[in-house]
């Protein structure tokens, strides 16, 4: 029997330049956001396009990686897991928070008008 896995595969595009954070211990840690988007027509028939917001979170290497050749507008693509979380907000509010956690990610093009680093 074939166990059941936690993945998710995206293409998208970055919606900020990754922040690379270096915690206790020496690991690090890069946050992104990146945005999907979805092309249907409605009922009417009009095209309409929906944009889904996803955070991915990178650790170690990956982090490196990210931190280093990408930025925002870079179009990716990002495979991984999904990371349910929640915490308490300074006003005492639970936030629930969906993560992707990256186990791999492949620069598939460059923001309009950057210049490639070599």
């Amino acid at each position: 029997m074939n166990a059941l896995r936690n993945k998710v595969m995206l293409v998208g595009n970055l919606g900020q330049d990754p922040e690379m954070k270096t915690l206790e211990g020496g690991k690090k840690v890069v946050h992104f956001t990146l945005a999907t988007q979805e092309d249907y027509k409605n009922s009417e028939g009009q095209k309409v396009s929906e944009t889904t917001w996803h955070n991915i979170v990178a650790w170690n290497g990956l982090a490196d990686i990210a931190s280093k050749f990408l930025k925002k507008g870079n179009q990716v693509f990002v495979e991984g897991r999904i990371v349910y979380r929640s915490y308490e907000d300074k006003k005492g509010a639970t936030k629930n928070v969906t993560d992707i956690v990256l186990n791999d990610l492949l620069l598939l093009r460059s923001a309009k008008g950057q210049a490639k680093e070599e």
